[in-house]
């Protein structure tokens, strides 16, 4: 009866029902977000995650740059069309990297989660300069662009050594050789990649992405980061892995 009587309290008078609300919502708001401030809690760890590579990163600073977020989602949900269509469903350890997260939430396109892989260089490249010469319904813009713009890679030990900052482990030895990782990426099958491949792992992706031999392009960068998209997990051998949390 006494609990009743102070509840009474709180339900006449206005202003301590506010304190009372804003209190317990604080104290629950405080629960849910500090442990995602510990990422270890949140993301089990799955072989094969690697942080991108300069190139990459340049293509996906180019990804953000043009807003192709608003038409492309990169998150698969656990059922079974999606599934069916796209691939594995998404695991929370593939956007651990991402900064933001490219999640979306529309798909005027198709996801592109799994696209690494799925297609030629030279097809994204067409696709890019022409989608409808290789998708005659669709309605995405031109960005031909990209094939005559350099890529902008002087700056990328900056872009790693704030995103380590944040994170993403970086090495010393691979911001220091940045600019040159990603030339090396870019012309592959020209130059000596093996300090890259040491850094990055056997099975990153080193070659001219947009058949221009003498220029490290935006085409170049950004299908780099399409052609890595779904590629780092081995899927097969990745039972027992939690879903992403929506």
């Amino acid at each position: 009866m006494k609990l009743l009587e102070k509840h009474e309290v709180l339900e006449k008078n206005s202003i301590l029902l506010l304190i009372g609300i804003i209190v317990v919502v604080l104290i629950g708001g405080i629960i849910e977000i500090i442990p995602l401030f510990r990422k270890e809690t949140v993301i089990e760890p799955v072989e094969g995650m690697r942080p991108y590579t300069p190139l990459e990163l340049a293509g996906y600073n180019i990804y953000l740059r043009e807003g192709c977020y608003n038409c492309h989602s990169q998150h698969i949900r656990p059922l079974r069309d999606e599934v069916t269509r796209y691939g594995h469903y998404s695991l929370a350890a593939e956007s651990m990297y991402d900064h933001p997260f490219q999640w979306g939430s529309k798909r005027t396109g198709p996801d592109l989660s799994r696209v690494g892989g799925k297609y030629s260089d030279e097809w994204h490249v067409a696709h890019l300069i022409k989608p409808q010469s290789v998708v005659p319904e669709s309605i995405m813009p031109s960005y031909s662009f990209l094939m005559r713009r350099a890529a902008t890679i002087s700056d990328l030990d900056k872009h790693l050594k704030t995103l380590r900052m944040i994170g993403v482990p970086y090495t010393e030895d691979m911001i220091a050789n940045a600019e040159k990782d990603a030339v090396a990426q870019a012309t592959g099958d020209r130059v000596d990649t093996s300090g890259f491949v040491s850094r990055y792992g056997e099975k990153v992706n080193a070659r001219d992405f947009d058949g221009q031999q003498h220029t490290v392009t935006e085409m170049d960068a950004l299908v780099a980061y399409l052609q890595v998209l779904g590629t780092m997990v081995d899927f097969k051998s990745a039972k027992n892995i939690h879903m992403v949390e929506e």
